[in-house]
């Protein structure tokens, strides 16, 4: 399959979607991701799948084109399920590995677009279906955080990032299975961290959510306790800016294939 790079756009923080968060609160989402954003992310991952199930089945007896999410993430099944959007599911298998001289915005999106296009090549019909990729990075001092290792490596992870700022870059790729172009972006938050002692750090790791999160912490969760602000999405920093995703579907013009038209 053949497809055709749109010329990157990169989305900056706009200084009026800042969150101040403060440990005792809930995770502020800006105003148009509060009209979306319907539930808390922390929905159970079974209630979002039996979610995007019913919804599957229904689409498939209408015989209607369905978004398909190349991501087995429960953040971003989540952020979709729970803005009512219209969706299935099945993950991309590339590998993801950087490239030398590759930027953080390079590394996001190259790699969303090479899971959208993952999925798009294997699914099979007469009927265009797009398929939507995301890859979420932190970044600080111009380096590329990862998921941790283990505990330690996550402790380590995270005192690079207390009492300092850091960016949180998700890129976003739509792809189809006709092989039409390929529409995608970066969009970036910055997120301001409180100074914490290690033996608090060593007690959130404890908690179990660090493992599978870049940078080793969730701002939808317990990590919360260490954010001061958010300038740009807050849902970005969870997995998926979903403004700029819903954006990404009017402009690839897959709005009714998520129930939006």
């Amino acid at each position: 399959m053949t497809s055709k790079h749109v010329a990157q756009s990169t989305t900056t923080p706009n200084r009026s979607r800042t969150n101040r968060v403060t440990p005792a609160s809930s995770c502020q989402l800006d105003a148009f991701d509060q009209r979306r954003y319907i539930a808390s992310v922390t929905t159970s991952s079974n209630s979002s799948q039996f979610a995007s199930d019913k919804a599957a089945s229904s689409t498939a007896a209408a015989g209607s084109v369905q978004l398909v999410l190349a991501s087995a993430s429960p953040r971003r099944r989540e952020i979709l399920s729970n803005a009512g959007l219209r969706f299935v599911i099945q993950p991309s298998t590339i590998e993801e590995k950087t490239r030398a001289d590759e930027s953080p915005e390079a590394l996001a999106e190259r790699l969303a677009q090479e899971k959208a296009l993952d999925v798009a090549a294997r699914l099979s019909g007469k009927t265009p279906v797009p398929v939507l990729g995301a890859d979420t990075i932190v970044v600080i001092d111009n380096d590329v955080l990862g998921k941790p290792r283990d505990e330690t490596h996550a402790v380590e992870l995270l005192t690079r990032l207390m009492g300092r700022q850091h960016r949180v870059m998700t890129g976003i790729a739509l792809a189809w299975s006709d092989g039409r172009e390929v529409l995608s972006e970066v969009v970036t938050s910055h997120v301001e961290m409180r100074p914490a002692t290690r033996d608090e750090l060593v007690e959130y790791v404890s908690v179990g959510e660090s493992l599978d999160k870049a940078g080793g912490y969730a701002l939808q969760g317990a990590g919360q306790r260490f954010v001061v602000e958010v300038v740009g999405s807050s849902s970005n920093v969870i997995g998926l800016p979903l403004e700029e995703t819903l954006a990404l579907f009017e402009r690839a013009g897959a709005l009714e294939a998520v129930g939006l038209k």
